[in-house]
């Protein structure tokens, strides 16, 4: 399986490193990219992470959409009169039901030839600078087939994103909604609602001044990307709310307890709680 010809819609973090990860395993004859930012462009051709620039996917046989969720309705129906006969296309959204709808709504009777992924290997940078062949090594990606899909084009798909290095996991659309809304989208909003909440203190420079690991690590996401994230929450915002109230009603729980000086209950939810996490850092959850 090899691609004369691959066009990235969205030349970012996960667009770049899906050109550059095809490259490296020898799938990708050209790619071009394709963006809004000019100078973003300019520096994923002198970087080797794409090899033109182009102002559409004409003629590709593999398109990657990796741009933030809310431009899917343009990108689809820019895309729909130039996708060639026999081509693939697949995307990068971090929601899939909106994704799926602004699909169905342009692609018309090409349809079948979009297959629904989300790579879960996102980070806080941001840009084709950011760009890494590495990038979705072991990582998961989801795939959300259609209905519609022959199951070749689903197998090729997954192929594609296994020769970037990745594991591929199938899922319904709402499903992978709700599951991220959870593990993803929540530990955003919490990053971003607490770096914004402290920067408003009268006393902010101090307690910035004094932020330490503990701070770094637990708001590294909140230097993610506004745009990508407002549209996330945006696509996801009937599933989305519940997991802040879930969140809420863990810390109201919480509260009593450090209030009262309840040493055991506080180590039993500790314990409890690193317990889970090193089972999933040790895969038992895969």
């Amino acid at each position: 399986m090899r691609f004369a010809k691959v066009a990235v819609l969205g030349v970012g973090l996960i667009g770049g490193s899906f050109a550059l990860a095809l490259k490296a395993a020898r799938l990708a004859g050209h790619v071009v990219g394709i963006g809004r930012g000019a100078a973003n462009l300019r520096l994923a051709l002198e970087q080797g992470v794409i090899d033109s620039i182009g102002a559409d996917a004409a003629g590709a046989d593999l398109v990657l959409l990796a741009a933030p969720v809310a431009q899917y309705p343009a990108l689809f129906a820019a895309l729909a009169p130039v996708l060639k006969p026999g081509a693939l296309v697949t995307d990068a959204g971090s929601t899939k039901r909106d994704v799926i709808g602004a699909a169905r709504a342009a692609l018309g009777d090409k349809l079948a030839q979009f297959v629904p992924a989300h790579p879960i290997a996102g980070a806080e940078r941001s840009g084709a600078a950011a760009s890494s062949a590495e990038l979705f090594r072991g990582r998961r990606v989801v795939l959300t087939p259609l209905a519609e899909n022959p199951a070749g084009a689903v197998q090729a798909i997954e192929e594609v994103w296994q020769a970037c290095g990745a594991r591929v996991t199938r899922m319904q659309a709402a499903e992978h909604d709700a599951v991220l809304a959870a593990v993803s989208h929540l530990p955003h909003l919490l990053a971003y609602a607490l770096v914004h909440e402290v920067a408003a203190r009268e006393n902010s420079a101090q307690l910035f001044g004094f932020a330490a690991g503990g701070f770094r690590d637990f708001t590294r996401i909140a230097s993610s990307h506004p745009e990508m994230w407002r549209d996330i929450c945006v696509a996801n915002r009937d599933r989305l709310p519940e997991e802040p109230d879930r969140y809420a009603e863990k810390l109201q729980a919480l509260r009593p307890l450090v209030a009262a000086g309840d040493g055991a209950a506080l180590e039993k939810l500790f314990a409890e709680a690193r317990a889970a996490r090193n089972r999933w850092l040790a895969g038992e959850y895969e």
